[in-house]
């Protein structure tokens, strides 16, 4: 039994918006008081679909980082890093090719879903039809068991499963595993082997499982065992081998409601968009010059909520009164389009306020930046390195 882990990433596209923010970031913000959250720059899936544009590739992922800290992401609670700069993301990606059916990264949705939307890219690459599984590895290096995504990506987590039980089922009889339990239960300390072993017996001798649960309960409290040893430890207690890899669940989170400022989906491509860090000026040109109702044409005529892209930002920030404000004083022409947007203007501001603030110690200091990703990447990077040490074991390539 592994501990509760969550692992997130995003490509490095450069500065995020609020579409960002409300998607992805503000449920990130929660997770990190919740669980250990890992959270990584996917720098090398951003070469499955640009391998040819990489000029902007470091510029981009420290504003996105920077974003990521003045969203909330707090260093001292999530770790931070750049996944080409933890290389054994690359090894069990590998390793993993050796054993993946082609069929399996063909039926992907996205892949050839993907392949329509961008036409005019050449993406007949294996880096393109293998990005499911680097994807699979990056979770799987980590061992989480939480992974935070929308329905959209539900069918690459299954793929990530799918991945694990086929890596277990082909070398998760670990060799020598008695022995390594044994010398596992050594390092629990006398007075806790003793109980250990007393539990073990009962439980698979006699069926006890209130003696499973106070042998999870021993191994849970005991804080001196690496993650190798405490699953030995704990497959050992139940009469199983060792599993190799985690299979990972899909958390799911809420689709974002966060509309353009045409009411399509904010995205860069629809150039519709508020970024995070945006100054007041602009935010507040922005959303004064948005399109709103084509009826109303004069400030006398009456409007319909439905139809205009102000209201869809209401639904995100207005409270219930300003609603009915907003749907009463719209449909009789009591309000004008202008004193509409102004709530709006005031709610976008205020949320945004923090981010300044926040994001203003890292401009004025680019080293805090760089030092919170070194320590991040070194943290990730003992992860990934003690899962690579038992992957390697169970495939027979450790020549120790």
């Amino acid at each position: 039994m592994y501990q509760e882990r969550v692992l997130s990433g995003m490509r490095p596209t450069g500065r995020l918006h609020l579409g960002h923010y409300h998607g992805v970031l503000k449920n990130w913000v929660k997770l990190q008081s919740e669980y250990p959250c890992l959270f990584f720059v996917a720098d090398w899936h951003a070469l499955t679909t640009a391998y040819d544009e990489t000029e902007t590739i470091e510029r981009n992922t420290w504003e996105m980082i920077i974003d990521w800290l003045a969203a909330g992401i707090d260093p001292s609670q999530a770790t931070m890093f750049i996944q080409s700069r933890v290389p054994e993301h690359a090894e069990l990606h590998l390793l993993l090719s050796m054993m993946t059916p082609i069929g399996w990264l063909e039926r992907v949705p996205t892949y050839k879903d993907q392949q329509e939307r961008l036409e005019h890219k050449e993406l007949s690459t294996y880096g393109f039809l293998g990005y499911p599984l680097l994807q699979a590895a990056d979770i799987l290096i980590y061992r989480a068991n939480r992974v935070p995504v929308g329905e959209d990506q539900v069918p690459h987590i299954e793929f990530s499963r799918e991945i694990a039980r086929r890596f277990n089922h082909l070398y998760g009889r670990e060799p020598n595993f008695e022995e390594k339990a044994r010398e596992a239960v050594k390092k629990l300390g006398a007075k806790r082997a003793r109980l250990y072993e007393e539990l073990r017996v009962r439980y698979q001798q006699e069926g006890d499982k209130q003696a499973l649960e106070r042998g999870h309960a021993l191994l849970e409290e005991t804080q001196n065992l690496s993650l190798g040893d405490r699953e030995r430890l704990f497959g050992y207690l139940e009469g199983q081998v060792k599993m190799i890899l985690v299979e990972p669940e899909a958390l799911l989170t809420e689709a974002s409601r966060m509309p353009g400022l045409d009411g399509q989906k904010m995205s860069k491509s629809y150039n519709n968009t508020i970024t995070l860090r945006e100054n007041a000026e602009s935010v507040t040109k922005k959303i004064r010059t948005m399109q709103t109702d084509p009826a109303r044409v004069r400030r006398t005529d009456p409007g319909e909520p439905e139809r205009c892209p102000v209201w869809q930002f209401h639904l995100v920030y207005s409270d219930e009164g300003t609603r009915q404000w907003v749907q009463q004083g719209c449909r009789s022409a009591g309000i004008g389009c202008i004193e509409c947007k102004h709530p709006v203007i005031d709610a976008v501001l205020k949320e945004q306020e923090p981010m300044h603030e926040r994001a203003q110690r890292y401009l004025d200091d680019p080293t805090l930046v760089r030092n919170i990703v070194a320590d991040g990447c070194e943290r990730a990077r003992k992860l990934a390195q003690e899962t690579m040490r038992d992957v390697r074991e169970a495939m027979g390539l450790n020549y120790t």
